[in-house]
This record gives structure tokens, sequence and C-alpha cells, in this order.
């Protein structure tokens, strides 16, 4: 489904659960609002960082998944399989950028959602806690997360049997890093899942879009503050960064599932159309009363579970299409 916001479909059209209901209402009166009055800048950063990320230790760890840590130079990955899979990478694989705003969150925050995906596929899940801001700007995010897929690629695992997915930044860095893995000679991953990604770091039209005001959870100014820090260059953005802008043509197909009401909308909508424009099949999906990254933030929840159903048949979808290429 690729067209305008006025011809899309929601994705849940007979009803929001009372779980929805209570994010949202959390969100809106409590997270936002608190969230508004901390500024972001190199100073909070850090700060903020090792508080979400502290808390998120005590999250119940995920049931039916066995972890394997992995270590490279400047980060770590985590492999997190079904309970008993006798499944390698070399038989597929999902590749996973966790979100949070280019410099919050990591592997603990968002096992629940990696586990998630790993039951509902059969596969192994590679979750990439790649470098973030103030340790290093979005670019060298994304040369991480490079680097995590060239070491998939090292370990005998097929372009064509592994899909990116990521929530928020980690829908960024799932299309930025498809397009540097492309720019530089490699091949490109079998399908590209961006859950409410971020893709256009200038954010110009969306503070005149509506959905500045609507979104319960994401205040723009936060998202300005981030780029800010992370991507200009003496106060100046240069547009290629944003994955919006790339050269599409010869990307893999993609996903995109995105809350109706949230200020990165726009950006899974423009993606939309210019995936289309370029010859790259795109799905869009609209999900009523949820907030930012629903399904990472909240993975039981009635919509999100629904949500992660529809990304796990298209992953299936798409190594299932690739075997049938390479064997036709």
């Amino acid at each position: 489904m690729t067209a305008t916001s006025d011809s899309v479909p929601v994705a849940n059209p007979h009803g929001i659960s009372v779980y929805a209901h209570a994010l949202a209402a959390a969100c809106r009166t409590v997270v936002r609002p608190l969230g508004g009055l901390v500024p972001v800048n190199t100073r909070t950063i850090p700060v903020a960082a090792t508080v979400i990320n502290g808390l998120s230790k005590f999250r119940p760890q995920p049931r039916g998944v066995e972890r394997e840590q992995v270590r490279l130079r400047d980060f770590r990955m985590e492999i997190v399989r079904p309970a008993g899979a006798r499944s390698s990478l070399r038989d597929g694989a999902i590749m996973y950028m966790h979100g949070g705003g280019f410099f919050l969150c990591g592997l603990d925050t968002h096992r629940p959602v990696v586990a998630a995906l790993a039951r509902r596929t059969g596969l192994p899940v590679v979750s990439v806690e790649y470098r973030q801001l103030p340790d290093t700007d979005i670019s060298g995010s994304v040369d991480d997360c490079l680097t995590a897929y060239r070491w998939l690629l090292s370990r005998g695992a097929d372009a064509s049997r592994i899909v990116f997915a990521g929530d928020s930044a980690g829908g960024y860095m799932t299309f930025a890093t498809a397009l540097r893995a492309r720019d530089q000679g490699h091949p490109v991953p079998a399908g590209l899942v961006g859950l409410c990604p971020a893709l256009d770091l200038d954010c110009t039209e969306k503070r005149a879009h509506p959905n500045m005001r609507r979104d319960p959870l994401i205040p723009l100014s936060a998202l300005e503050s981030v780029v800010r820090i992370g991507a200009t260059v003496d106060g100046c953005l240069d547009p290629r960064l944003s994955p919006v802008n790339g050269v599409l043509a010869g990307m893999p197909p993609a996903l995109l599932i995105v809350a109706e009401d949230e200020v990165l909308r726009r950006d899974s909508e423009l993606m939309a159309q210019r995936l289309a424009a370029a010859g790259v099949p795109a799905t869009l999906e609209v999900w009523r009363g949820q907030v930012h990254a629903f399904m990472a933030i909240f993975p039981g929840m009635p919509e999100s579970r629904a949500a992660l159903a529809s990304v796990a048949r298209f992953v299936r979808a798409r190594l299932e299409a690739e075997q049938l290429m390479r064997t036709a």
C-alpha cells in the first residue's frame, strides 16, 4: 500500500484496546510533559541514557528464547533465538536495530520485542547495540550497523536471507544502513522493516504538520535538538543524511508501520511514496490510537502483537520469495 495519508486505511479499524488507551493516556499526561521539562543537550543525554537503560534491567526477561552475546570492537550485539531452535544464521536472520532517539536504549530495553520477533519468525534475531550520542554522531551509529551487517555476512549469512528491522531511530538505521551497504558495494538485504521510523532528519515540514500537536509522546523540539547535536555541521544539515532523500532504486521491498497521530507519520508516508516512485514495493500500515514505537514499548499489547505478526508475515514472504528466485 503506497499512497497519501488520506487514502491509507488504518490497520485496526475495529476499535482500540484498553491497554492502548492506557498507554496513550500515560504518555500524554505524564511522559511527554516530563520529557518537555528536560532539555536535550550534551549534559542531559548521558544522564537520561543511564536512567532509562538502568530501569530496563528490571523488566522481566522474555521467555521461550535463548541468548548469545557477541562483542565487536566498539559495541556489542546479542543473538536471540527461539528456545531449542537449531537454525543457524545461514538459514536466515533478522538484524534488529533498536530505537531510543539516537541516544537511549539498547539490548536490555528492546529484548522483549526482539524475542517476540524471534518466536514469531523462528529465526535468529541479531540485536545491535550501536554506539550513540554523545559517543558518536548519527553517521557513526550507521557505521556500527554496517559493521554488524558485514559481521553477519562474514559468518556465512546470505544477504538474500537477511531482513533489516528497527523502531524509531532504529528504523533510521535500517534504511540508512541498507543505503550505505549498497553504496559501498555490499549486497542489500532481502527486506526492510521500519517500525515508526525516523527517516527525515529535517523537521521543517513536521513542524507544520497537525501531528506535531497530536503526538502523545514525542515533543518535536527534542528531535530537533538531537539532530542539531548529532547531524549538523556548523548549523547545517546535509539532506543526504536523511534516508528519504537517498537513491532508492534497487532497495529491497519495505514494510512501514506507524501510529496515526505520531509526529513521525509523515516520514513513513514520504518514504512509501518515494519508494514507489523508485519502483520499490512498499507497504504502509497506519495504526489508530497508538503511540510512537508502541510495539517496542509494550510488545504484549493486542495491537503490538498484531503489528509484529504483520512483520513476521513480511519476513517469511521475503525469505520465501528470495528462495523461489534462487531455485527457479
